[in-house]
């Protein structure tokens, strides 16, 4: 098994939106009341008591699941990734119980800086479920990690319906989860007297499973705050991530009232994050201004994720424009057209890209020194690709020729450090005095009244009355939470298919928000979602430098001297570019007569490595292969009980053509590759086969995370949710501006195309009557 990237994906502060556990006092377990969180979809129950001292370094901890599941695991530290995972499943009428730790995306070995008891007389196996009573000791700090037993951690849970490999070894190695999810576990409040003295005598040899009742009560609540005053707002947008920024800038710039919501925290310095490595300690140098520590957004203690969708999304300023390699391809006149599902009136990508472009420009150098780092993994590359047919150029210079073309990548730095609409649309907003910004408010529906949005629903009580944010006489909203969160906020507010807002309807935290089901307006949110299927080839080259594969534990906390000590004095060198250094595109025809463009980047070091023979780690280098313009796959998305964002249907290679396509893309690299000298294809190794290589390849590692479509523009309510205004239909004064109305991906990393629709849907609203 290897851990999904998905997996590290949690939030380690979240003041808003992660359940919390609540007080469950267990007959079965001396009536010591634990603290406790059940997840809604799968019934498993994840509780901790600690002893009375507030320092404690352990404590008692029970798993409870019901039958049918087959394993279940509690991360201390909120995370899969270099945190202590506790595992139990059933076996025969008994329980097999391990403590795990993983370092990175592969099986999670034993851990030993743990001591495990299960407490006998507690834990049990019958024919309704199991039950592990167990006590942790020095389980409350580990190398690299902790949680508060006084505070309220993030813990991190996982389930697997399938059994582990050999059941009745407690080594045993096991597929991939099928589930996980995060919450809130109010340590403070699970400290009980009773602690010691249920130990004392509650470990015994009792073998038949005792009778359990619960009585439950509520979570400690925070105070109570002085009702706030509730100010209206010509615009209230929804999410600072790429589309919402620059929304905000330019209807701030136009005069109105804008009320721009983050869900998330700070990012990069500016915005007043503190992440800092601790060989950057004493500058202003975090995690997201630092281009070369991108690599190290996927371990460690990753508040940055969404805890609500299964897969990666950025929840904090800046959205994903903070946490991606920030490769920035203008958007081609081909992206914005009629063949690709825009509406008449989207044909101006030209004069939007160079908007942006003018405010944002690329590089495709990002060391202010002028100097290019790590280009060995180029200069093989170009050995593979010219013989097929393909030109070097400064892409960007040319963002209309897409087609057997390579270059370096091209980044939105700026100065050494990324840039984004952080750096620039959100600056300039900011200085207004028509402009606010409110962080770590969590939005859980649009008021409406029929057709007409009044303001939104949020669950921070400090912003407004009861957590409502009003419009002004005219007002809107715009959605520009993405291509999960966007549909979320539409379930919740009686906006899209009927099973969808059901599911809302039916959640104990936001149902009451959905509105009568006669108000219900029927859309297909969640359909027509697409997403880059990609493929990694894993070569070796002996002029290669992997750069420690950009290994978190080397970059964040030991770097190379030389290369760390020269970003400090100047900005340059290795940190000051992300691990991209080449992009290329062919376009390919498929047996159905349509052409799908193939896009590859380039990079030095390997997340993965499948191979049964020896390679060096120190030597080897990723080409990552997708299908971009032009695929014919499509998805859906949609929310579980807990509200999570989760695919539905996956939208890779649904349409078999798009794999049949990716296959001869692949195929043509690889055929080219062997003529280079010197040059070996490590993953996949010499005895698969292409095809079984991609048929067997892992969907949660063939996920781009570039989603898009889940709101999408057209010209009718049957087939699109927005119309060519970018207003939700159905409604007077609700709109998206994100990924989500995309009807079709544009061919390269959506990052600029996103930010130049934006600039397209704010000309657009601004000229629609009867507005603020």
């Amino acid at each position: 098994m290897r851990l999904s990237l998905a997996v590290a994906a949690v939030a380690a502060y979240a003041r808003f939106a992660l359940a919390q556990s609540t007080q469950f006092c267990d007959s079965g377990a001396g009536n010591l009341c634990f603290q406790s969180f059940t997840d809604p979809v799968h019934g498993i129950s994840f509780r901790m008591v600690f002893p009375t001292s507030t320092t404690a370094t352990e404590f008692i901890g029970e798993i409870e699941a019901p039958t049918g599941v087959a394993w279940a695991g509690l991360a201390l530290g909120g995370g899969m990734l270099n945190n202590p995972l506790l595992m139990a499943w059933p076996n025969n009428g008994a329980l097999v119980t391990t403590a795990r730790i993983a370092a990175g995306y592969v099986q999670p070995t034993a851990y030993t800086g743990l001591t495990l008891t299960t407490i006998a007389g507690s834990s049990h196996v019958n024919s309704t479920g199991w039950k592990w009573t167990f006590r942790c000791q020095n389980c409350t700090s580990w190398s690299g990690g902790s949680f508060d037993p006084n505070g309220t951690p993030v813990m991190a849970w996982a389930y697997g319906a399938t059994p582990v490999f050999t059941p009745a070894d407690p080594n045993s190695n096991f597929a991939q989860h099928d589930d996980f999810g995060f919450w809130g576990m109010v340590t403070s409040a699970a400290h009980d007297a009773n602690y010691q003295s249920f130990l004392n005598g509650g470990g015994g040899t009792t073998t038949a499973p005792p009778t359990s009742t619960t009585t439950t009560t509520s979570a400690t609540s925070t105070p109570t705050l002085p009702p706030a005053q509730a100010t209206p707002y010509d615009y209230i947008i929804v999410g600072a991530g790429a589309g919402g920024i620059v929304a905000a800038d330019k209807l701030s710039q136009a005069g109105k009232k804008v009320l721009l919501i983050e869900r998330g925290g700070p990012s990069t310095a500016e915005t007043g994050g503190n992440n800092i490595p601790p060989w950057a300690k004493g500058t202003n140098d975090t995690r997201f201004d630092v281009p070369g520590l991108f690599e190290s957004m996927f371990t460690g203690n990753t508040f940055w994720w969404c805890k609500d969708t299964n897969f990666f999304a950025g929840c904090l300023t800046g959205g994903g424009t903070s946490v991606n390699a920030a490769l920035y391809w203008l958007p081609t006149d081909d992206d914005f057209s009629t063949g690709n599902g825009w509406p008449s009136g989207w044909q101006q990508a030209g004069q939007y890209a160079s908007i942006i472009n003018g405010r944002m420009p690329s590089t495709d150098t990002p060391s202010p020194d002028g100097k290019l780092y790590l280009q060995e993994s180029y200069n093989v590359v170009q050995q593979i690709l010219k013989p097929l047919g393909y030109s070097e150029l400064t892409i960007n210079s040319n963002r209309n020729f897409k087609d057997h073309v390579y270059g370096h990548s091209a980044y939105n730095f700026v100065n050494g450090k990324r840039a984004g609409p952080v750096a620039t649309y959100l600056r300039t907003s900011k200085a207004r005095s028509n402009f606010k910004f409110l962080q770590y408010v969590y939005v859980q529906s649009v008021v409406r009244n029929g057709a007409t949005i009044t303001g939104v629903q949020t669950n921070d009580t400090t912003v407004g009355p009861n957590g409502f944010i009003p419009l002004t006489k005219n007002g809107r909203v715009i959605l520009s939470a993405g291509s999960f969160g966007t549909p979320r906020i539409l379930f919740t507010s009686g906006i899209g298919p009927t099973d969808m807002i059901q599911v809302a309807q039916k959640n104990p935290t936001v149902g009451s928000l959905v509105p009568a089901q006669s108000s219900w307006i029927n859309l297909p949110v969640g359909f027509n979602v697409q997403d880059n299927p990609s493929i990694n080839l894993i070569f070796q080259h002996p002029t290669v430098d992997a750069y420690d594969n950009w290994d978190s534990a080397v970059i964040w906390d030991n770097p190379r001297p030389a290369d760390a000590a020269q970003y400090l004095k100047s900005n340059t060198g290795p940190f000051a570019g992300a691990s991209p250094r080449l992009n290329f595109w062919q376009a390919l025809g498929g047996p159905d007569g349509k052409t799908r463009w193939m896009q590859g980047t380039v990079r030095p070091g390997a997340g993965s490595v499948t191979t049964k023979y020896p390679y060096d780690s120190s030597k080897i280098f990723t080409i990552t292969v997708y299908l971009s313009y032009g695929i014919t796959s499509r998805g859906r998305i949609g929310i579980d009980a807990a509200m999570k964002g989760q695919a539905l249907v996956n939208p890779w290679f649904q349409d078999p053509v798009d794999k049949t396509v990716l296959l001869d893309g692949l195929n043509q690299i690889i055929n080219s590759a062997k003529q280079v000298s010197n040059l070996t294809l490590v993953t996949p190794d010499k005895d698969t086969a292409l095809t079984d290589y991609v048929n067997n390849y892992d969907p949660s590692a063939m996920c781009s995370n570039h989603w898009i479509g889940s709101a999408k523009i057209g010209t009718s309510n049957t087939t699109s949710v927005v119309d060519s205004n970018t207003k939700v239909w159905g409604t007077n004064n609700l709109f998206v501006v994100d990924a989500s109305i995309w009807p079709s991906l544009p061919m390269g990393n959506p990052h600029a195309a996103i930010m130049a629709s934006a600039e397209l849907a704010v000309a657009k609203i601004l000229a629609l009557s009867g507005g603020p």
